[in-house]
């Protein structure tokens, strides 16, 4: 939720730079490796665990790139416009990553959603999520679903620490509704309780839907 607090948003980001290891990894910034059939190890884990996620992927997550993997893949990429050659490469990963999470970064939305969320119905519980999904396929906000959250006066919820609230099955489930693609605020980008907010700014946005006590705009 938008929010004026800046000074607590600013140490909030400052901690967050500081220590960028509690919230990311060497994985997720460097490139992933090109994955085919036969290829092994946490990637391939990763992989499953993405497509699964988006419901292409219905086996056990192994470290094996099988024929399940590689008919997930090529769902994947067909559902997608990419080549449907069933190997995960570079167009293929990309594309993923702006429409899927890993296991952290499921946590770390399932928080949101809970520390944002936590007293509206289901609905507006996968909208708050579906917001956070929205920016990130847009090119107006940070690359990676961490640097979307902790972005600077973005969540009242991280400004003020309700954020490391511990989350419970109904964020979970939110927040997987909406990597799956349920989207309730159609296609917003922010949200508001028009009771305490604030900024003018906010407010001028224009107004998709209204879901509980929160206004979602663009």
């Amino acid at each position: 939720m938008f929010n004026q607090k800046r000074l607590a948003a600013a140490l909030v980001f400052f901690v967050l730079l500081s220590g960028a290891s509690l919230y990311g990894t060497k994985t997720q910034a460097a490139a992933a490796p090109t994955l085919q059939k036969g290829s092994k190890g946490g990637d391939v884990a990763d992989l499953q665990f993405r497509l699964q996620t988006l419901g292409f992927f219905k086996a056990k997550i192994t470290t094996t790139y099988g024929m399940a993997t590689r008919n997930a893949v090529a769902n994947f990429q067909r559902a997608n416009g990419l080549k449907a050659d069933g190997v995960a490469g570079p167009k293929t990963w990309g594309k993923l990553k702006k429409l899927s999470v890993n296991k952290p970064e499921l946590s770390k939305l399932a928080r949101i959603i809970y520390s944002e969320a936590r007293g509206e119905v289901y609905k507006g519980q996968v909208a708050v999520g579906a917001v956070v999904m929205n920016r990130l396929k847009s090119p107006l906000f940070p690359k990676t679903l961490s640097a979307v959250i902790f972005q600077p006066y973005a969540f009242t919820a991280v400004a003020d620490g309700q954020y490391w609230l511990l989350p419970n099955n109904s964020a979970f489930l939110a927040a997987k509704d909406a990597v799956r693609g349920w989207d309730p605020t159609k296609e917003a980008l922010y949200y508001y309780n028009p009771v305490t907010a604030k900024s003018e700014w906010i407010r001028s946005r224009k107004v998709t839907t209204k879901i509980g006590r929160h206004v979602f705009a663009i």
